[in-house]
């Protein structure tokens, strides 16, 4: 998913350029010896940091001829330290992109197209959507490690006490069960983000976007996108719907709040699994409900697709992205990807590492369930950017600071600046 962008990121990423980028460490390394490439990862270094970590040993012990230096960057820092580090020439030899930083980086020339090297050797067995949302301008620019998208996550038991058998379909549906779990469970049925990231889901219930990249038209102020974001703000009052929250912390009290059975169901991703399982309502892994998010007035359901590429520095030199290219190659292929899902429960990209003990972890398995609904970023550079004006509106609406139709006519003339060759 996309977080917000530290506001330090920009004054800490020159010193860590000089320390810890490929192209410093390349003229380090003697021609008879091993190759170092650096590699910044952005996972979790709690939950997910160590299996990577694990990968990295494996994938030296079998190739004695390169060393692989491991730097976690925090994901809200990397794609600003990256962006500044690849401008001076300094940039680590592979990063693990989100996938909306990587047209964007592509763009730039910072990236190696991979079209035809060792590292997409295996193209087709990934989701064909996932290399499509790796692409710009007709080249592939890295290789699916992991995706994501959102879905309604429930808590069985809640759902079950309040005489709810299956999971809403509709908003409307929604509400009506946040109102029958209020009643019968005593908490409220359902919590909604503020997060422009999350808020994405109503716009492709009504069949619309911030922008339409083909027509080069911002649509965020559009009729039917004020009718989304209507149904979005609807969903923040009524009996057994929580208030919005518009604090720095609260997409921690979202979650902190339903993994201790406080709320019955919230909108959430796949990166929260391992943390949904240390919670005291799912202690029984069970317990977890996972569904589509609900549709929109025209019956369309769908969430946007996340994820992380592994890309490889255009300005490393000829050795160093040959051996770059050979970890890619590794750190994706189907064992690797399996002993990820299994380690971090995260959901791999390409359908051969989908085994049957990967899915029989159920928050893998529910999640595998909605990816059919979930809906690809255009490749356009500036796309995954243009929540950055909407994560400063959306709050001031739903905290009740500003209308809906001033807030989303501020965020249309921001989201004009970042892309201004588009039309309104």
């Amino acid at each position: 998913m996309r977080r917000g962008i530290a506001a330090t990121a920009l004054v800490a990423s020159l010193a860590l350029a000089a320390t810890a980028c490929g192209g410093s460490d390349s003229g380090s390394d003697k021609s008879d010896g091993p190759v170092t490439i650096t590699w910044w990862d952005t996972s979790n270094a709690t939950n997910e940091a160590p299996t990577y970590q694990a990968l990295v040993k494996q994938f030296e012990a079998a190739n004695k001829d390169i060393k692989v230096k491991y730097v976690d960057v925090p994901f809200d820092q990397a794609q600003n330290k990256f962006d500044t580090a690849a401008g001076s020439k300094g940039a680590p030899d592979i990063l693990r992109s989100e996938v909306g930083w990587t047209p964007a980086f592509a763009k730039k020339g910072y990236f190696l197209p991979l079209d035809g090297t060792e590292a997409l050797a295996d193209q087709s067995k990934f989701q064909p959507n996932l290399i499509t949302q790796a692409q710009y301008e007709g080249k592939t620019y890295g290789v699916p490690l992991v995706t994501d998208t959102l879905a309604l996550v429930y808590n069985k038991a809640l759902f079950q006490k309040a005489g709810i058998t299956e999971a809403p379909k509709t908003w409307d549906e929604l509400k009506s069960d946040a109102a029958k779990v209020k009643d019968k469970a005593g908490v409220d049925g359902y919590w909604g983000s503020t997060q422009a990231y999350y808020a994405q889901s109503f716009l492709y219930g009504e069949g619309t976007d911030t922008v339409d990249a083909a027509a080069k038209k911002i649509t965020v102020n559009s009729p039917t996108a004020k009718k989304a974001y209507g149904t979005w703000l609807s969903m923040f009052s009524g009996k057994g719907l929580h208030k919005a929250d518009t604090t720095a912390d609260a997409y921690a009290h979202i979650q902190d709040a339903f993994v201790n059975g406080k709320v019955a169901a919230i909108i959430q991703g796949p990166w929260e699994i391992t943390n949904f399982y240390k919670g005291s309502a799912f202690k029984d892994k069970s317990n977890l409900g996972i569904a589509t998010v609900p549709a929109g007035s025209t019956g369309k359901a769908g969430a946007p697709t996340g994820g992380h590429n592994l890309s490889v520095y255009a300005g490393s030199d000829k050795a160093h992205q040959a051996a770059a290219l050979k970890f890619v190659k590794f750190m994706t292929s189907a064992k690797s990807q399996e002993t990820i899902a299994l380690k971090n429960s995260t959901l791999p990209t390409r359908g051969d590492a989908y085994t049957a003990q990967v899915k029989a972890d159920p928050g893998i398995a529910g999640y595998q369930g909605v990816l059919a609904a979930a809906q690809p970023r255009p490749a356009l550079p500036e796309y995954s950017s243009l929540w950055g004006p909407l994560d400063t509106e959306l709050p001031k609406i739903a905290g009740g600071k500003e209308s809906l139709d001033k807030g989303l006519s501020n965020a249309e003339v921001a989201i004009a600046k970042l892309v201004p060759d588009f039309s309104k």
